[in-house]
């Protein structure tokens, strides 16, 4: 047991102190991490401190801890070994030393991410540093010196500042392609699979992965593991390496052309690199150049020769012995060449003058440029021609520049106000549009002028080219307005009047005159001169304008007694024609005595009542025929007695007098219109100043108009001015505003436009050149007339002829080969055969064939003919043949012709000459053919109509006269001649050939297009039919409305002006509101009958004893008037057109009194109650006694009142009608128009009266008129049609010219709307296009060798195309020669053949460039800040065999920019879960799959696991990522949720399974008893893993069963006492001997 203890002891011990050691040492491996955060920084110098100036002193300067993030921390943090000094030895300089030397920087180099990054991710930018070199140089020369000396006198400046960058983007790279085949069919060889790189790391992102995955082969069946005994381990291949230069005979061979031994050569020594970036792509420039000396002018061509190193390789990379390599005796290691010279150009010509001569807002450089010319072009492969044009920034400093001019718009005055655009083509107004008012339309013309400075006074400029004008075009065209000579609203004429003096003041003579008058209503607005005559008279007799009148009579007074004759009072008053009092002595004569006689009934006498009033006058005027007459009667009231006064006969009851005895003539003042205001002529003293101011200056001031002033007679002509009254004669002359002259403002003229310059090929006629003016304003008023020259035109000076050269080549010289001494260094054939280079001499010539300059050729005529060619010197042993036999006849079109060649001596038996794919023994070419045809290509053009002829060149506006000599029917004319009738479409023709080549259309002998007649239908409006009459009121009494309608008779068509809306019958309605009086009809009535007394009683029977007396009845005779009938007099109408319910009784009773009864007059009416019916208000009526009753008889009362409020009370108020349409004058369109309203009087039950029953409420306010405006219909404005413009292409089918139109205002208010068409093109001629075409690369290519340095191919063709070279149709070969001299010219050598490399077999190479991946932007939230973006690159490594692995290059990338970029996105992609487990991929937003541009903490998890664990029995977890049981098991869930256990389905294994399932599943007994233990058994941690309760129950029951055992032990080990009568006693001395010491 000791042992054991110890044993724990040190075990413990141990475990103890490597538990310490961990724990210590935790600290000290997370200080490295934490301490690197930290780092020393340092300020800047100090002053250096010391006694004199020139000793020595000390510097001293702060030193800091701070964190990478740049806060300060304690120094304690950073490593003490690490820390700067902060003090340092300095010499003191001097004060007058700081003038000798100066600090300078170099700019801020590019923001790189700084290399201390914070540990958290960026979200937009990151922080980065910007360094600039800071060097300490002398003032005098720039010379440098130490930093110490500049820092003596100043502390230097900053070498980094902090930028942004954006955040670090990491390499994205595609995904791999599949694996390659093995690279050897058996034996150890690797397959590959490959990536590309599709976006470069920038800002410091993650660097791109390798993009080569090798894997080795899985050897099989197909593929085994060792090679076969009779196939060769290794293979063996021909290398062969570049060409040298090109050398001349006599220079011995450069380099090693034979077998090379050595395992490992030069070529083969790499550095494994991690990546080698490409970001540009350099040309190799050639070393060994060969310059001629002297300075011949001709272009000599040297052949000279070339090698290049042979060598055998193995498969695995190895060299071997080149007789191991099989290949042709051919001389694959020497070739003759051209020598090459370098390109050779002139001297720089001087500078031209800077583009920029004048201060821009910009603040732009201007340029200029120098230029040299080719002398010599570059030959066998020397020195490219360096640029010909360099071109330099110059006039940066723009203060001292004048300003450029600036472009703007300029405007001419407004042309006069037109109202025909605005007429539709139905309207009767075309005939006479003079007459035309209201709204209308004016255009004016804009031109662009030249401004040079804006502080120059404004003057005219003259009109430059409308290009140059970049500005918005200013409004060409508005809305105008011309006055209307309006239809005056007049109201209705009033009754005519009295019969007055024409000067009542000074009444002369007995003829006056009746007068009758309307007025115009006020709100109208309109001219008093436009307006009808408001007056008429009518000659009268007899005419007074004052008379007496009796205005009340007192009553009948006797003289003696109570009847009988007396007399009574009357009140007299001097009363005008109108009623209102006037003074006494304006009447005229004595007035009437103020008491006249009368006489009283007496009792029993007959009663007549009072004379009522005079009947209308059945005549307004007399004539011969007839006379008016009107009348007046009396009724008898009371009947006489027996002894009475008895009633006058019934002739005497009523009187007659003639009435209007004026004649039946109407005259009325005429007047003519106001005429044109002219200088007022009129000398006298009040306005003599300004009479000879106005002489003098004549062109503005005050003037006069006068008109004519007329009587004349209603339906006739003149008469004496006399007729009419002088009273009401109109004015004849008034003063006027004189207008002022305008005279005619007019541009300078335009520049001479430009005449060509370039020379010219042929002699052809010199084109004209032009200038022009506008006028600005035209003349007015008598102002000076514009002159009749706008447009000038003259000839161009000739141009001249272009200059004539042309090449001219010579013989070919004989073959050239490599020297025999070259050719048997290298191990050559002795034989002097083979291929070479021939050349010759090309030189250029003028039109005489006179020597010319070379460079004269390149320029006039064209691309040099081939010099040199490759040319073949047959060998002994090559096949011969015999020369080219003739080609065939042709047998016509279509047809082909054929030579041919045959073999000759030995060549017949060799099987290699016979190979026809290698010498073809004919050749056959197509016969050439001059039939050629036209075919129709493309569309009709649409139907073109010829446009308006405009001399000036100017836009020419439809809608308004441009020259003011212009009418607008012309223009009407020529705007629908421009929109529709007769024109011309055309269709272009191709001229093809026989084989359907494209050729120029003169071999047709035809223009290039077909053409024929077409027709554009005219626009048409939408007509509708006239307007109707107005129907009657809708109202017989009050307001209503009259209507009047148009009807649809056609649709608009073709681009017509627009129908107005319609209502359904397809009517347009124009609603007027309409008044009747409602006084015109009323009911009068005539006279009463004599009350009669049933019986009837005849008052001629005398014999009666007793006058009858009593009650009785009347009859009253009543009849409908309508009230201001013809002439202004009542008229007698039909009773049904007055209102029946109104209608006045017509009997009634009556009381006829007896002799004795007293008589009284009629009743009074009844006086007026007041408007608002107030309480206690009556009304009284009256009348008078005109005989007194006789005896106890009395009279009844004379005075009746009446309460008002028992009456009916009606109040009145006004009500307005809603406003009417717009009315225009008859000869306006639109523009300014008067809306109306009526006025009603209302009575309170709702029923319109007449208006005089408001006036106790006063005037209306509100107004019966006011302005309005309706809408013009504006037709689109649109220019004229520009000149066709130069053909788009000049070649192809798809050229065409143009020409457009521009809209200067679109319709508005139903106008007729814009054309559809505003620009048109019409095809030009197809002429063939001649172009150089590039074939693509063919594969690359090792002349005489299997792999090494070889050339890739491609061809170039001329070839014939219709514009494009993608077709369709596609491009057919053609002659070389068509292209020669295009424009296109042909492309260079360097462009045909590109250097290229075939590995070798086992060799570790790279793959081609990948294609350049899409072109991505810089984006923030999909959004980018830039227009420019980045294009990847890539070539991936191969390695073919295991033993290269490690000789292998770098892979690379590069990158350029690109436009029209987008912005990508990346995101985590997931699969499906299978199984816990799932693909997790980068996805890219345009949908490739891509390594990188996620962000990697944001990777979703591939493997999907439970928590907590699944570490119960039998458990597993399950798909949705919860534990689950097995198959046969339950699960049992906690209260949480989780499983507790897994326990086993019941009844399970009691059931009969099958005999071969059941046997391959027996197991052991104790393993089935093992489980079940296993799986009944407690549970000591729960699901969550925590220990359960019981198990700390379990714990504690242990622990004081121990503790009780322990206490139990200590008890029985424990000595009992001494006695000896105990029972222990004994025991104990059984257990020992005795011994006391015990």
């Amino acid at each position: 047991m000791a042992f054991l203890r110890h044993e724990i002891t040190v075990i413990f011990s141990l475990w103890a102190s490597l538990l310490y050691v961990a724990l210590m040492s935790l600290p000290l491996v997370a200080e490295a991490p934490k301490r690197s955060q930290y780092i020393w920084n340092t300020g800047v110098w100090g002053v250096c401190v010391a006694n004199d100036c020139g000793s020595v002193g000390l510097q001293s300067r702060s030193v800091w801890c701070v964190h990478s993030e740049g806060w300060s921390t304690h120094q304690s943090n950073c490593f003490p070994s690490d820390r700067p000094p902060h003090q340092r030895v300095c010499v003191k300089m001097c004060e007058w030393q700081k003038d000798l030397f100066e600090w300078r920087l170099s700019p801020w180099g590019p923001c790189t991410p700084s290399p201390l990054l914070p540990a958290n991710r960026c979200v937009t930018a990151q922080r980065g540093v910007q360094k600039r070199d800071v060097v300490c140089v002398k003032r005098t020369n720039s010379t440098r010196v130490s930093l110490h000396v500049c820092e003596a006198f100043s502390s230097p400046p900053e070498r980094e500042q902090a930028c942004l960058l954006p955040c670090p983007i990491d390499c994205v790279v595609s995904a791999f392609t599949h694996w390659s085949t093995c690279s050897r069919t058996c034996g150890s060889a690797l397959q590959q699979r490959t990536r590309h790189v599709l976006a470069t790391p920038l800002y410091g992102g993650a660097d791109c992965p390798i993009l080569t995955q090798t894997r080795p082969c899985n050897h099989d069946n197909a593929h085994p593991a060792l090679c076969p005994s009779d196939q060769q381990e290794y293979s063996y291949s021909l290398w062969v390496g570049p060409w040298s230069p090109c050398r001349l005979k006599g220079t011995a061979p450069i380099g090693k052309t034979t077998v090379d031994f050595n395992f490992g050569h030069d070529e083969k020594k790499t550095v494994k690199a991690a990546y080698t970036i490409k970001r540009h792509t350099e040309s190799i420039a050639h070393q060994n150049h060969y310059d001629e000396s002297g300075h011949k002018v001709s272009w000599e061509i040297t052949i000279g020769y070339q090698t290049r190193q042979l060598r055998c390789t193995r498969s695995d990379g190895k060299n071997a012995m080149l007789s191991l390599c099989d290949h042709d005796n051919s001389p694959v290691n020497f070739r003759s060449c051209v020598m090459p010279r370098n390109c050779k150009v002139s001297d720089w010509s001087g500078w031209s003058p800077c583009s920029k001569t004048c201060r821009t807002s910009d603040q732009s450089p201007g340029f200029r440029s120098m230029s040299r010319s080719l002398k010599r072009a570059a030959i066998g492969g020397g020195e490219p021609c360096p640029a010909l044009e360099e071109k330099a920034n110059c006039n940066i400093l723009e203060d001292t520049l004048p300003l450029c001019p600036r472009y703007e718009w300029r405007v001419t005055n407004w042309n006069p106000c037109q109202v025909t655009p605005l007429l539709s083509q139905q309207d009767h107004r075309h005939s006479n549009t003079s007459v035309l008012c209201g709204g209308g339309i004016r255009t004016r013309e804009a031109y662009c002028v030249r401004i040079y400075d804006s502080t120059v006074p404004s003057h005219i400029n003259r009109p430059i080219g409308r290009n140059l004008c970049t500005g918005p075009l200013p409004p060409l065209a508005e809305s105008c307005f011309i006055p209307c000579q309006k239809h005056c609203p007049l109201m209705p004429w009033s009754p005519w009047g009295p019969c007055l003096h024409d000067n009542c003041f000074e009444p002369q003579g007995r003829r006056g005159f009746r007068m009758r008058t309307r007025s115009v209503i006020t709100e109208s607005r309109v001219e008093s001169d436009s307006c009808p005559h408001v007056n008429e008279a009518m000659i009268c007799d007899d005419p007074f304008c004052f008379q007496w009148r009796v205005t009340s009579q007192g009553p009948c007074v006797p003289r003696n007694g109570s009847c009988g004759p007396g007399s009574q009072e009357q009140t007299l008053e001097c009363l005008s024609a109108t009623g209102e009092p006037g003074d006494s002595n304006q009447c005229p004569g004595d007035p009437p005595p103020v008491r006249q006689l009368c006489e009283m009934p007496c009792p029993g006498d007959c009663v007549l009542g009072h004379w009522g009033s005079w009947t209308s006058c059945s005549q307004s005027c007399s004539s011969k025929h007839q006379e008016g007459k009107q009348s007046r009667s009396r009724l008898v009231l009371a009947l006489p007695g027996k002894h009475g006064k008895p009633c006058p006969p019934a002739p005497e009851l009523e009187q007659w007098r003639a009435c209007s005895t004026h004649p039946c003539t109407v005259h009325y003042w005429d007047t003519s219109p106001w005429h044109p205001c002219v200088p007022n002529t009129i000398t006298d003293e009040s306005d003599g100043n300004s009479t000879a101011q106005m002489e003098n200056d004549a062109t503005c001031g005050t003037g006069v108009q006068m008109r004519q002033v007329t009587c004349r007679r209603a339906g006739n002509g003149h008469v004496l001015p006399k007729r009419c009254p002088e009273s009401s004669r109109p004015d004849t002359i008034r003063s006027c505003p004189l207008p002022c002259k305008t005279d005619c403002i007019i541009t300078p003229f335009s520049e001479w436009s430009a005449c060509p310059s370039s020379c010219l090929s042929v002699n052809v006629t010199a084109p004209n050149q032009s200038r022009h003016r506008i006028i600005i304003q035209r003349p007015a008023d008598g102002g000076q007339e514009c002159p009749d020259t706008l447009f000038e035109e003259r000839g161009c000076d000739p141009p001249p002829l272009c200059p004539t050269y042309r090449w001219q080549t010579h013989r070919w010289h004989p073959c050239v080969l490599v020297p025999d001494s070259v050719r048997q260094a290298v191990g050559g054939p002795a034989e002097a055969c083979g291929v070479g280079l021939e050349t010759r001499e090309v030189s250029c010539v003028g039109a005489d064939d006179s020597p010319a300059d070379m460079t004269d050729c390149v320029r006039w005529a064209g691309v040099m003919p081939v010099p040199v060619r490759e040319c073949r010197v047959p060998c002994r042993d090559e096949c011969g043949f015999t020369s080219w036999s003739r080609f065939s006849q042709c047998q016509g079109c279509g047809s082909w012709r054929a030579r041919t060649r045959s073999l000759i001596g030995r060549s017949k038996k060799r099987w290699r000459c016979q190979q026809e794919e290698l010498f073809p023994l004919m050749e056959k070419e197509a016969c050439p053919c001059s039939e050629f045809h036209t075919k129709p290509q493309g569309p009709w053009s649409p139907c073109l109509l010829s446009p308006a002829k405009n001399i000036a060149g100017h836009p020419f506006i439809q809608g308004v006269s441009h020259q003011g000599q212009k009418t607008v029917q012309d223009w009407r004319a020529q705007r629908k001649n421009s929109e529709c009738g007769h024109g011309k479409r055309y269709r272009a023709l191709a001229c093809l050939d026989h084989l359907g080549k494209l050729v120029y259309p003169d071999l047709c002998s035809s223009p290039g297009y077909e053409e024929e007649v077409c027709h554009v239908p005219c626009f048409t409006d939408c007509k509708l039919s006239e307007w109707s009459d107005w129907s009657a009121c809708s109202a017989s009494c009050g307001g209503g409305v009259k209507v009047r309608s148009q009807w649809l008779r056609e649709k608009p068509f073709n681009g017509g002006r627009p129908c107005p809306k319609l209502n359904y019958r397809n009517q347009v309605s124009e609603v007027l509101p309409c008044y009747s009086d409602c006084s015109q009809y009323v009911w009068e009535v005539e006279s009463w009958s004599m009350c009669i007394i049933t019986p009837p009683n005849n008052l001629t029977n005398t014999g009666s004893t007793q006058p009858s007396c009593g009650e009785g009845f009347r009859t009253g005779k009543i009849h409908c008037l309508k009230r201001g009938g013809e002439n202004q007099d009542d008229e007698v109408v039909d009773d049904s057109l007055c209102a029946q319910e109104e209608q006045p009784i017509t009997a009634e009773t009556c009381l006829l009194p007896c002799p004795a009864h007293c008589v009284t007059s009629e009743w009074s009416q009844w006086t007026k109650c007041t408007v608002d019916c107030n309480a206690g208000d009556l009304r009284w009526r009256s009348r008078t006694v005109l005989r007194w009753p006789e005896g106890d008889h009395t009279c009844p009362d004379l005075n009746q009142t009446q309460p008002c409020v028992n009456m009916t009370c009606l109040k009145y108020s006004y009500v307005y009608s809603d406003w009417s349409s717009c009315q225009l004058s008859e000869n306006a369109v639109c523009g300014r128009g008067i809306k109306t309203r009526l006025l009603n009087c209302v009575r309170s039950d709702g029923k319109l009266v007449e208006l005089s029953m408001c006036k106790e409420l006063g005037p209306s306010r509100g107004k019966l008129s006011a302005p309005c405006e309706v809408g013009c219909p504006v037709n689109c404005l649109i220019t004229e049609w520009s000149t066709w413009s130069e053909c788009s292409h000049t070649c192809g089918s798809q050229s065409q010219m143009t020409r457009s139109r521009v809209v200067l205002q679109p319709a508005s208010e139903g106008g007729r709307p814009c054309p559809s068409q505003l620009s048109q093109t019409r095809p030009c001629p197809i002429r063939p296009c001649y172009s150089w075409r590039l074939g693509d690369w063919r594969p690359c290519r090792v002349e005489g060798a299997d792999c090494g340095e070889g050339v890739s191919r491609r061809e170039i063709s001329c070839v014939v195309h219709w514009g494009s070279l993608s077709g369709p149709p596609q491009p057919v070969p053609v002659d070389d020669k068509m292209c020669v001299g295009h424009s296109q010219s042909k492309v260079s050598e360097m462009e045909l053949f590109q250097p290229c490399t075939i590995p070798c077999p086992g060799e570790c190479h790279l793959t081609k460039w990948s294609p350049w991946s899409s072109c991505q932007l810089l984006c923030l939230d999909g959004r980018s800040f830039e227009t420019w973006g980045r294009q990847a690159r890539s070539r991936a490594v191969v390695t073919q065999v295991p033993e290269n692995q490690d000789s292998c290059p770098s892979q690379m990338y590069e990158t350029r920019p690109c436009q029209g970029g987008t912005c990508l996105s990346y995101e985590w992609m997931t699969g499906e879960w299978r199984h816990n487990r799932r693909l997790v991929w980068c996805q890219r937003s345009d949908g490739v799959n891509v390594t990188g541009g996620c962000i990697s903490q944001n990777q979703p998890s591939a493997v999907r696991q439970c928590h907590p664990p699944c570490n119960k029995p039998f458990s597993f977890c399950t798909q949705n990522g919860v534990c689950g049981c097995e198959k046969g098991f339950t699960e049992v869930m906690t209260s949480h949720g989780f499983l507790d256990y897994c326990t086993r389905t019941p009844g399970l294994d009691h059931k009969k399974a099958d005999v071969k399932t059941t046997a391959g599943r027996l197991r052991p007994e104790h393993t089935r008893n093992k489980d079940l233990i296993k799986d009944w058994a407690l549970q000591p941690l729960g699901p969550d893993g925590r220990v359960k309760l019981w198990v700390y129950g379990l714990m504690a029951a242990g622990f004081v069963v121990i503790l009780l055992l322990i206490t139990m032990s200590f008890l029985l080990c424990k000595n009992p006492v001494d006695s000896p009568g105990s029972s222990p006693q004994k025991a104990l001395a059984l257990a020992y001997d005795g011994d006391l010491d015990m």
